[in-house]
């Protein structure tokens, strides 16, 4: 007999289900440096936002040295280690989730929580792979079926990541959600089904498009796309967008021409066709956690 799941794992299972197809092309796995740096101290990032015409570092390739810190954020589970970024200064600063693609937390995705901390944003990259990454698609996918068949256990990972932010001195108590990817898809399934917070923003993540779910969604929801992927095409983000509307969901969902799957993220593979839509993107990014979430910089 199949049974069905309940309404909030339903969600999950939809988001997750769809993301082979997804996060099939190589261009998004290009970090191999997965090792992380062996910290104690909490360390800070200076907070250097960038100017209205600037990529973050991470996306042009200047990402620098690590500037945070490992994190062990599930109590008693030693292997999942996330990496937390934390602004100078005494805040309090919002909060950011951040989610790795489907090879796993990566330097890359290190870096790039140094340059939202930058913007001013307690930022924590979590690790959905108990600390493990993959170096080609057979091992990103094996991962990713692991998540897939224990969603609670993504539940619990999640939402104990943000319960650690929210109880900060250092952050304000509103925190969203953002990931690239396998890590979008889990930010919209967090965004509809994990514990309240105030921001969604996915780039290139897979999608569900049935308004009757979507009014789960309690906040803005922001979305950045390729018109060249062939995994979330154009038409289905039309239909993403749709169900938005009809659910009543505020959005800012976009679909950038010429350019393909993993484009932001890895903006330096191809600076000239990608730079342009990034900037826009990181632009269109910052305006939307500066209104969900505020900066915490004055």
């Amino acid at each position: 007999m199949i049974r069905s799941l309940p309404a909030r794992r339903l969600t999950v299972a939809l988001a997750l289900g769809l993301l082979a197809g997804a996060c099939s092309t190589p261009e998004a796995d290009t970090d191999a440096d997965a090792e992380a740096p062996s910290m104690t101290a909490e360390a800070t990032v200076p907070v250097r936002p960038t100017a209205d015409d600037q990529l973050p570092p991470t996306l042009v390739g200047e990402g620098g040295e690590l500037q945070g810190q490992d994190l062990q954020y599930m109590p008693g589970d030693t292997e999942t280690t996330g990496y937390l970024a934390v602004p100078e200064g005494e805040g309090p600063f919002p909060g950011l989730l951040i989610v790795h693609e489907w090879n796993g937390l990566v330097d890359r995705v290190r870096r790039m929580a140094d340059d939202l901390a930058a913007e001013g944003y307690v930022t924590l990259a979590v690790d959905l792979y108990g600390g493990r990454t993959g170096s080609n698609q057979e091992e990103n996918m094996a991962l990713v079926r692991e998540v897939q068949a224990d969603q609670a256990a993504m539940l619990e990972n999640m939402n104990t990541a943000l319960s650690y932010l929210q109880g900060r001195d250092d952050v304000t108590g509103r925190v969203g959600t953002m990931g690239w990817c396998f890590g979008g898809g889990i930010a919209l399934s967090f965004g509809l089904d994990g514990a309240d917070h105030d921001a969604t923003a996915i780039f290139y993540g897979q999608l569900v498009t049935d308004p009757a779910v979507l009014e789960n969604m309690s906040h803005e929801v922001y979305g950045t796309f390729a018109e060249l992927d062939s995994g979330i095409p154009p038409e289905q983000v039309e239909q993403f967008v749709q169900a938005l509307d009809a659910a009543g969901i505020e959005n800012d969902v976009h679909v950038y021409d010429a350019v393909n799957h993993g484009f932001w993220l890895h903006a330096d593979q191809d600076p000239e066709t990608r730079n342009e839509p990034a900037l826009d993107a990181w632009q269109r990014l910052k305006a939307y956690l500066d209104r969900t979430l505020g900066t915490g910089m004055e």
